[in-house]
């Protein structure tokens, strides 16, 4: 099992370093929004799924789909913050985030478009 370094962007952003094919980027939720102060929600997007991870005291949730059952990405952007709602084809129960920054949401949601086109 190989091991990838990654490298953080003042952003908040983490960028694999390892093939292009098998990259995955990770976008932090900020630290001052609801819920987010001591563990802030990761999206995580690969050419495979799009994760979203919660860190609890003990361990962590994730909710993850398929980038073949992403059926829409939704942005709400306020002041300063944005909220991301990434709805799957199956009917289960969407990821939702908020908290991060428009220019983050904005890049999750051009990730997932460019990863479900590459795939057709």
């Amino acid at each position: 099992m190989g091991v990838t370094s990654s490298s953080q962007s003042s952003s908040g952003q983490n960028q694999a370093s390892s093939n292009p094919a098998g990259s995955e980027e990770t976008y932090s939720a900020s630290r001052w929004t609801r819920g987010n102060f001591w563990f802030p929600t990761r999206i995580v997007v690969s050419p495979l799924r799009v994760s979203r991870v919660k860190k609890r005291w003990f361990g962590s949730n994730e909710e993850s789909i398929s980038i073949g059952q992403v059926a829409s990405v939704k942005i709400a952007t306020g002041i300063f913050w944005s909220d991301i709602l990434i709805e799957s084809t199956g009917g289960t129960d969407p990821i939702t985030s908020h908290g991060h920054r428009k220019t983050d949401a904005l890049r999750i949601r051009d990730l997932v478009e460019s990863y479900q086109a590459a795939r057709h």
